[in-house]
């Protein structure tokens, strides 16, 4: 039996409670909102101790999978496999695909930790003696969840009752709570013996899906042969979209956790947060001395305990306490921190209205492990981004079909290639890459290289990308 955890992560969700930071586009899972790395990449770090971990699983949408590739290489990460949905069907089929493709690669008694990709955790000592009592339960052939104890009554958050202790140093479950009510928060505080439900889990491969079958037999099936019917593409595995559009939309605590008569939790001091809110962000940031969480171009006077960010502008806040200030390129949310639990509300008019639906489903800023591009302007035969590429990183060697492009750097030090040539472009120097032409963009310097793109022809499609030599796994 393998001894070593198959870490599996969840990172297909497109929320957007973090906008206009967050888009269903580019979710909160693959942002820089804490430290140099992105969640997901945090993700990655906790569980890449090799004495510890196998090579995690991903499962995510059609829609992330590059993103998933890349972020991953950028950190030297190897991965098990990337499942792709074809369809969104919540937590409970995302998790019997897992543990199927896990079974058949790893064998029934592989032990599967479950985790979401867009949480905040302090991997402490704590977090990792939690990781070895949950392991131990597991193999005992319990399914555990973590859960975390509370330090504040949260009502964005399930609860668990803890029940009887069991032997490794995990306890029974009494009963699960759904997100409470204020009252019913501080009760459950005063009490004692309630939990948060982090949502991670830890049990083997075939133990979860025998009880899957027992629970949610159709959710069990369906992830069964949408695996079993299941194509390859690259580094990825992409589940039968009509097979596991059958499955139905449940999540796993609804399917089988609240069910089981076998689930046990681990009790846990670790830092967590899911990070759903940005009074979320602000508990979890550096305050300064007046309580405020500032990153960004930022000036505030008589301002306390608030959050502001600035992707863009130059935001000066004043006279404010408890509030939000969250700049994008092209959208700004102005809000009590107290009230950011309903930034969904806002999120769903913005969708509803033709005029706004966009800015709730695509960013101007896309990153990349090589940097990222901000669009600028686009229209009917031309587009203009602004382009910036980390030291030491390049682009594909790729190509085009139907544009050319003209690259004048603004910042930095570029090495262009094109066709058999290559240059070095400096800063307020341009160069024209011709329609079909072979080319590729590097930095070779200290600094970040900033470039704008001026793009003209008759389509500017993903897939008039032709790449010929990539270092992230895209066609």
């Amino acid at each position: 039996m393998n001894s070593k955890i198959i870490p599996v992560i969840m990172a297909g969700g497109k929320g957007t409670r973090l906008w206009p930071l967050s888009r269903a586009s580019a979710p909160k899972q693959f942002i820089q909102f804490i430290g140099d790395k992105t969640l997901f990449q945090a993700t990655l770090s906790r569980v890449s101790d090799p004495k510890l971990y196998e090579a995690p699983v991903v499962i995510t949408n059609e829609d992330f999978r590059f993103l998933v590739a890349e972020q991953a290489r950028e950190l030297g990460i190897k991965l098990s496999g990337i499942l792709l949905e074809p369809v969104a069907r919540n937590t409970a089929p995302a998790v019997a695909a897992a543990a199927a493709f896990v079974e058949g690669r790893f064998g029934e008694d592989a032990i599967l930790q479950v985790l979401a990709s867009d949480h905040e955790i302090t991997a402490d000592a704590g977090y990792f003696d939690a990781i070895r009592i949950a392991k131990q339960t597991a193999l005992s052939g319990k399914l555990v969840t973590f859960g975390i104890a509370p330090t504040e009554p949260a009502t964005g958050y399930g609860y668990i009752e803890i029940g009887e202790a069991l032997p490794a140093g995990a306890c029974t479950v009494k009963r699960f709570v759904e997100k409470p009510g204020l009252a019913e928060a501080e009760k459950m505080l005063s009490t004692g013996g309630f939990v948060w439900n982090s949502g991670i889990f830890m049990f083997k491969a075939g133990q979860v899906l025998s009880e899957l079958s027992n629970f949610a037999p159709e959710v069990e099936a369906a992830a069964r042969t949408a695996l079993a019917k299941a194509s390859s593409d690259l580094d990825f595995t992409r589940l039968d979209a009509q097979e596991f559009a059958a499955s139905p939309d449940i999540s796993v605590d609804y399917a089988l956790m609240e069910k089981t008569s076998n689930a046990a939790v681990v009790p846990s001091s670790f830092t967590w947060s899911d990070l759903g809110s940005w009074d979320a962000v602000w508990k979890l940031g550096a305050r300064d001395e007046a309580g405020n969480v500032a990153s960004g171009k930022t000036t505030l006077i008589n301002t306390r305990n608030s959050l502001v960010m600035s992707r863009t502008s130059h935001l000066a806040v004043q006279g404010l306490d408890g509030v939000a200030v969250i700049a994008s390129e092209d959208a700004v949310y102005v809000g009590r921190l107290e009230d950011s639990q309903d930034v969904g509300k806002i999120v769903k008019q913005l969708a509803a209205t033709k005029a706004t639906a966009a800015l709730t489903e695509t960013h101007p800023t896309s990153y990349r492990p090589w940097g990222g591009y901000t669009s600028v302007l686009n229209g009917d035969r031309f587009q203009v981004k602004r382009l910036f590429v980390t030291p030491g990183k390049k682009l594909s060697l790729q190509k085009h079909h139907h544009r050319s492009e003209h690259w004048i750097c603004v910042k930095g030090t570029a090495e262009v290639t094109i066709g058999e040539e290559t240059r070095i472009v400096r800063e307020n120097e341009s160069v024209y890459i011709p329609q079909g032409e072979v080319h590729r963009l590097a930095n070779p310097g200290k600094i970040m290289l900033e470039m704008i793109e001026v793009q003209t022809g008759s389509y500017f499609g993903e897939d008039d990308i032709i790449r010929i030599v990539d270092e992230f796994g895209r066609g």
